[in-house]
């Protein structure tokens, strides 16, 4: 969004905020306002005030705080320096940034939000030119939120115990008045993507790929290393290949709430979430907690290899090794993993990444993007200059994909296609009280001011 002066006392305070005085100066403030009761022998509390749950300006501006901010710049090299070999300048899923880092900007982290009117996933924006003003974040906001229910997810009060709520989070959790932020990481798009980049590299250094949870036999590349494609003398498990990363995004993004949260004078505390699989409604806990946040499960048929492989003993044990893959809402598909059986086959899923990048409007076809990233002609030298994935790397990669699957019966199998990073972000008013009561230096003034600048209509 364009930044300009308004006439909005509180996000004219927000702006103006030193950034590393908001980093400084952070801290966790667990209790918000209006807490029933925080327990604590002789410094036990209960609140005079009613929950104040956050104004739509409040949380419009943290959920802008998830969203995009305009185009990233492709500034690598694509040559090499000492042979001219043209090395992978195109590993971007998308040229859209956010306020975070992602790696080949996947930007796979998706964020629901849960507050007293109901439980909303928001989703991705395109950037905006328009104005950082009040009108526009609040409008911008409810285009994000889609209503998933019509109340806050949560676990009845006498199921908040483990293996849903973490101890004493529990009594401060989630509560009335609150505002909560929930990250997810779609894996499976960059799992793909980032496996071809890995197999970009110069003749030589491509590695043969072995599977640690089947004792470390080739992962489907055996004729690619009789090919000299890949290198058997560098060995690389797929458990350590992992989940390339992507997660990082989402402790990154959590971080930047918080401090927005802090600038703004709110109390904000990244704890335990629900336990991730009772959180998506996965079929272990969903008898007991119901569909909570309603992801779709893949579950693998069971194989006697799974015994060793997985330690998965008997066939009604199978659903140990459910994930989610795909959230659908009255006939959109919010969120969709890259594998079976959104997709027939990983070889359908693998030119599915292709096509998003490289297909008719894909993402190294989009013309009018690149001109509004560099100057002059230089988008289009890019464009025509800079390598894409050849068809060695991209048929390597799908017999990598093929046999995951075919071995393990689901895709990913050494992490989720939908990953809940096991936190989330409660944002609340503060229960200034408390702080003053108990604590030397337990408020800024940025809290102490925050009814004045962001009440009402904050007109100046």
């Amino acid at each position: 969004m364009d930044k300009q002066v308004n006439t909005h006392k509180g996000l004219n305070d927000l702006l103006a905020r030193p950034l590393l005085e908001t980093m400084w100066r952070r801290r966790t403030h667990r209790v918000p306002r209006g807490v029933e009761e925080v327990a604590a022998g002789s410094m036990t509390y209960k609140s005079e005030q009613e929950p104040k749950p956050l104004s739509d300006l409040e949380e419009a501006v943290l959920i802008a705080t998830t969203g995009a901010t305009g185009l990233t710049m492709p500034d690598r090299p694509f040559q090499d320096p000492d042979t001219g070999r043209l090395v992978m300048a195109k590993p971007n899923l998308t040229m859209t940034g956010r306020t975070a880092g992602s790696p080949d900007n996947a930007q796979g982290t998706h964020f629901f939000l849960i507050n007293d009117s109901g439980t909303y996933f928001l989703r991705q924006l395109p950037p905006s030119g328009e104005p950082f003003s009040p009108e526009t974040l609040i409008a911008r906001a409810a285009e994000a939120k889609v209503q998933l229910l019509d109340r806050r997810l949560d676990v009845n009060q006498g199921g908040r115990n483990f293996p849903a709520y973490l101890d004493s989070n529990r009594l401060l959790s989630n509560l009335p008045g609150t505002t909560i932020l929930v990250p997810v990481v779609d894996l499976s798009h960059q799992y793909i993507n980032g496996l071809m980049y890995l197999l970009t590299q110069p003749d030589g250094s491509r590695p043969a790929l072995v599977d640690d949870r089947n004792f470390y036999f080739s992962a489907g590349v055996k004729e690619w290393v009789r090919k000299k494609f890949l290198n058997d003398d560098i060995k690389v498990p797929l458990g350590i290949i992992g989940s390339l990363r992507t997660q990082l995004e989402a402790p990154l993004l959590l971080q930047n709430l918080f401090l927005v949260a802090e600038a703004m004078g709110l109390g904000a505390w990244i704890h335990a979430t629900i336990s991730p699989p009772v959180l998506t409604g996965d079929p272990k806990f969903s008898d007991r907690y119901g569909p909570m946040l309603g992801f779709e499960h893949a579950v693998p048929k069971w194989r006697l290899m799974d015994i060793l492989r997985w330690h998965v003993p008997l066939p009604r044990f199978t659903n140990l090794r459910s994930h989610p893959i795909a959230l659908r809402h009255k006939g959109e598909d919010l969120i969709v993993a890259k594998c079976p059986p959104n997709f027939a086959t990983m070889s359908d899923a693998v030119d599915a990444v292709l096509e998003k990048k490289f297909g008719t409007g894909g993402v190294y076809q989009d013309r009018e993007t690149f001109k509004k990233i560099y100057k002059d002609d230089y988008g289009e030298r890019y464009l025509a200059e800079a390598a894409e994935y050849n068809q060695d790397v991209i048929s390597c990669a799908r017999d990598v994909c093929n046999y995951i699957y075919d071995t393990h019966g689901r895709f990913p199998a050494h992490c989720e296609a939908i990953h809940v990073p096991g936190v989330w972000l409660q944002v609340h008013h503060v229960e200034i009280p408390y702080y003053e009561k108990f604590f030397k230096d337990g408020l800024t003034e940025c809290h102490r001011n925050h009814d004045d600048l962001w009440d009402g209509d904050g007109g100046s």
